[in-house]
């Protein structure tokens, strides 16, 4: 099992063997997600923006912006 050793700044080597595996290179970012209290996996954040299409629907009904100005003036009224 690969290991890895904290500097005294925070800082870790990802062993190539991972790096090999989740395909990243220099310069590529990672996230830490915690599945459970003190357990972590590492997961390649690699893909591009555009991946993220599609992903959220259209509105069913357009808003313009006044209307949208028009509810947050009201919800701040009653917040009030």
């Amino acid at each position: 099992m690969p290991t890895a050793t904290m500097t005294s700044k925070g800082q870790i080597t990802i062993p190539a063997a991972v790096r090999a595996s989740l395909g990243i290179e220099a310069g590529d970012r990672v996230e830490f997600i915690q599945v459970e209290p003190g357990r972590f996996e590492l997961i390649a954040a690699t893909q591009s923006v555009t991946a993220l299409k599609g992903m959220i629907r259209k509105p069913g009904k357009v808003v313009t912006v006044k209307a949208m100005n028009e509810a947050i003036a009201n919800q701040g009224a009653k917040a009030k």
